[in-house]
């Protein structure tokens, strides 16, 4: 059998399939390059997208799945803000004058140095509230501090809120306040304590403030009691009725009980007396009025006690009590307290 041998030899059949692969290839991949994308399967999440409901086909019915939730992403502590209430200092009202004085005197000179005409006045009530806490001539220290808000001009004027800070003593505060039911209003510290004192069988009850204590002035030998005219006047113990009506140019309308234990007890300035020499009263008994008579500059009682012939302190010899604010006003109390501590912070 003869063989058959391509023209050039066997190598070019070989090329030649070669080449007919590699054409039949090139024009295969081009056509597939050519074909549209198919779409997407159902339920397949498409990039860049919000996440769809999850669908599940059950009996050729398909069923809507809330997908997922997704937890919010921490915030760095960088990005926090904190938001902060903002606080506000309550308004003083028009007619409250609030200052802030250093003590470098003593306290009557602090306040006219401070606060001019008004000083000598402002000064005598701030002193009456804290008579009982601070001795006014040895507690008094350069380097003490003190606030007032105070209305009124002159003789009128009206303390509301008061704060002293002493070096030897601390801080004593005292705000006014009133007690629903009773007639005048009272100065409490912040724990809500009367920032005065109250006698035991007292010689009067309707009384707006204490304004002078014993020995407060040089010649002053009683207690003083700031009261409208008219208010009753009370024994302040079993006795009997040695005078009455002496001296009216000096103490006008007055009345002298000598008390059991040979005390004697004098009420002056009254506007009526109602007792008569010899006469047995009480303790607690009506004896008169309070008035504005004789060397009296506002109505008030000035109570004086003395034994043999030696002066006597009211406060030592009936003893004391400190009332506090009752708990039925304490929420209102403690308000009040907040507003006008706002308004001794603010002061110049």
């Amino acid at each position: 059998m003869t063989r058959f041998d391509p023209p050039g030899g066997r190598p070019w059949g070989l090329f030649g399939l070669c080449g007919a692969s590699l054409l039949l290839n090139l024009v295969l991949g081009t056509r597939l390059l050519m074909m549209p994308e198919p779409p997407p399967a159902p339920g397949r999440l498409v990039a860049d997208g919000p996440a769809p409901a999850a669908v599940v086909a059950a009996h050729d019915t398909p069923r809507v799945v809330p997908a997922e939730p997704v937890a919010d992403e921490p915030v760095a502590a960088a990005e926090k803000v904190e938001v902060l209430e903002e606080v506000v200092a309550p308004a003083v009202p028009s007619d409250i004058r609030v200052r802030s004085l250093d003590v470098s005197h003593s306290l009557a000179r602090t306040f006219s140095d401070g606060l001019g005409d008004d000083g000598r006045f402002v000064s005598a009530v701030f002193a009456r509230l804290f008579v009982f806490d601070l001795d006014l001539r040895r507690d008094i220290q350069k380097g003490d501090s003190l606030a007032v808000a105070w209305r009124g001009e002159g003789p009128d004027v009206e303390v509301v809120a008061a704060r002293y800070t002493s070096k030897k003593r601390g801080t004593l505060t005292a705000y006014r306040y009133q007690v629903e039911g009773e007639r005048y209003p009272r100065w409490f510290d912040a724990e809500g304590n009367d920032v005065s004192r109250e006698l035991l069988n007292s010689p009067i009850d309707g009384y707006e403030q204490i304004t002078s204590l014993l020995h407060d002035r040089p010649t002053h030998r009683g207690m003083d009691f700031k009261a409208d005219d008219g208010t009753p006047i009370k024994s302040g113990a079993n006795g009997v009725v040695t005078r009455t009506n002496w001296n009216t140019g000096a103490n006008g309308g007055c009345i002298e009980v000598r008390y059991a234990d040979g005390t004697v007890a004098k009420y002056l300035h009254l506007s009526q007396v109602g007792v008569k020499e010899g006469e047995r009263v009480q303790q607690g008994a009506v004896l008169g009025l309070s008035g504005n008579t004789g060397r009296s500059t506002a109505p008030h009682l000035h109570y004086e006690l003395a034994k043999n012939d030696k002066v006597v302190d009211p406060i030592d010899y009936h003893g004391v009590r400190r009332p506090v604010v009752p708990a039925a006003d304490r929420a209102a109390f403690d308000a009040t307290v907040a507003e006008l501590d706002g308004w001794l912070s603010g002061g110049a």
